[in-house]
């Protein structure tokens, strides 16, 4: 049975987000988003699904800064909608809580939680860890932000679902695996392509690799920025586009590209998510 590996404890959003974007799938916890990548390139897993972008908290930056050297292409994306609940040990109410324990992504998208209920936030190394380690302790002026699944797992008791700051909560994941992995394409599959690319460290550098995207009307849907090698030149930067390289404006966009950055480097082609069309 295929393996995908994420970053987490059982029961964690990432492990959610894996079952709906391969099911069937055999999940694997890894203790790290490096020993996720790493999993992938000894072949203990076919694939690894890293968060890279929340619609309230914004980049995961630690995916951002492994990305561009792990050695794998990302040939899928997946939207996960992130629904926190508030667990305790059984008997908890609101005004026992004290402390609230969760990932510090969960913990940014909880914010009026915290502020409305006078919540000290205390970061974890995972959401599910997080519940793990409630249940440990026993103590009920310790709660956990994570997912029913993290609860159920623990033993632990829904105190208050969906605890999040906006409706719209929503992780986006890049499915990585091994370079030689073809993605799994139906004809007309609507594409998107990422690619690294490292500009010029001139005037109006940035500006002219924008510009042979829109000459050709290739859609940006995002853009990050990298500090690299000490230097706080932002001269690289991370790109999602629709489209795919065989495509014949994107072919040409990525023509005049080589033309006016130092390199660019593509990180792959995958199938643009359905979830695009409903946001």
């Amino acid at each position: 049975m295929p393996v995908i590996a994420f970053q987490g404890r059982p029961g964690a959003y990432s492990d959610l987000a894996c079952r709906a974007a391969r099911p069937g799938w055999t999940t694997f916890p890894c203790r790290s988003f490096a020993e996720a990548i790493e999993a992938v390139r000894d072949g203990v897993a076919d694939e690894a699904l890293l968060p890279c972008e929340n619609s309230l908290a914004g980049r995961v930056a630690e995916i951002h800064a492994l990305l561009p050297e792990a050695g794998l292409k990302i040939v899928g994306e997946h939207f996960e909608r992130v629904e926190h609940c508030l667990l305790g040990v059984p008997g908890t109410k609101i005004k026992d809580i004290r402390r609230i324990h969760t990932h510090p992504v969960a913990m940014a998208q909880v914010r009026n939680l915290l502020r409305d209920n006078g919540f000290e936030g205390v970061t974890e190394f995972d959401t599910a860890g997080a519940a793990e380690l409630v249940a440990e302790w026993g103590r009920k002026e310790d709660a956990a932000v994570a997912s029913s699944l993290a609860g159920e797992l623990n033993g632990l008791e829904i105190i208050c679902r969906n605890v999040e700051d906006a409706q719209h909560n929503t992780t986006r994941f890049y499915r990585v695996a091994l370079p030689h992995v073809k993605p799994e394409l139906d004809a007309g599959t609507a594409m998107m392509t990422s690619l690294i690319v490292c500009v010029r460290h001139v005037p109006g550098a940035l500006c002219d690799v924008l510009t042979s995207f829109a000459r050709y009307g290739v859609n940006m849907t995002r853009i990050e920025s990298y500090m690299l090698g000490g230097s706080f030149e932002a001269s690289h930067f991370l790109m999602d586009v629709e489209g795919a390289p065989e495509d014949e404006k994107v072919s040409n966009a990525l023509g005049d590209l080589a033309d006016v950055c130092q390199s660019w480097r593509l990180l792959g082609s995958y199938a643009r998510s359905p979830f695009r069309d409903v946001m």
